[in-house]
């Protein structure tokens, strides 16, 4: 998992409350269980109109917000149904931090084990950071993990709150594999041992 410790880069406007994870990346999308390629099925029900024409209202299809790197967006973000794809078609995008209010919960919890972090602001800070980013093409905000702040182009400040544990996770680049990892000559002194111990478990090996 890549480490977060700073991003800046465009902030990306979605003014839209309760988006949930069938609008993020709709249930076609969901036949791989691979991280790549999910990017072509982030929010295609609002990228494209009934016919198929690209919208150009939508913000992924308006050239101000290419390469975009974060996300503000309203309450509620990332409610519905628990799907993982969620997450991986914003990163596959290249968005490495949602900024919103509140966030759905399992939602929230798969941005953590996927190396994305969700930041809760206030509505009126969230309010006031789609207003500047709707006013000023390029412009850009700063979301530093380890002093916990989102800074925006004037210089002012923004603090978040993360969970410790959380928060070395990202900083380390460390999902449960590597955290498991971790352990990794534990684990090896243990199974030598439990050969020695029971080794009619291990049968497969003779």
């Amino acid at each position: 998992m890549d480490k977060f410790t700073v991003v800046t880069g465009i902030a990306a406007p979605l003014d839209r409350v309760n988006v949930d994870t069938d609008q993020i990346i709709p249930k076609q999308y969901l036949k791989t269980i691979k991280r790549t390629g999910l990017r072509e099925g982030l929010f295609s029900d609002w990228r494209y109109t009934s016919s198929g024409e690209t919208d150009t209202s939508f913000f992924m299809n308006q050239p101000r917000y290419q390469n975009a790197a974060i996300l503000v967006a309203g309450n509620n973000f990332g409610c519905g149904s628990s799907r993982e794809h969620a997450p991986w078609a914003l990163l596959d995008y290249g968005l490495r931090c949602v900024i919103a209010p509140s966030f759905a919960d399992i939602f929230f919890n798969n941005c953590f084990k996927n190396g994305m972090l969700p930041v809760v602001l206030t509505a009126d800070e969230v309010a006031q950071l789609i207003a500047e980013i709707e006013a000023s093409p390029g412009y850009e905000l700063g979301v530093d993990l380890a002093a916990q702040t989102v800074t925006t182009p004037s210089g002012t400040s923004f603090h978040f709150e993360v969970d410790p544990f959380r928060k070395d996770c990202l900083l380390n680049g460390l999902d449960e594999i590597g955290l498991t990892l971790q352990n990794e000559t534990d684990i090896t002194a243990y199974e030598q041992r439990r050969r020695q111990d029971a080794p009619w478990l291990f049968l497969e090996d003779a």
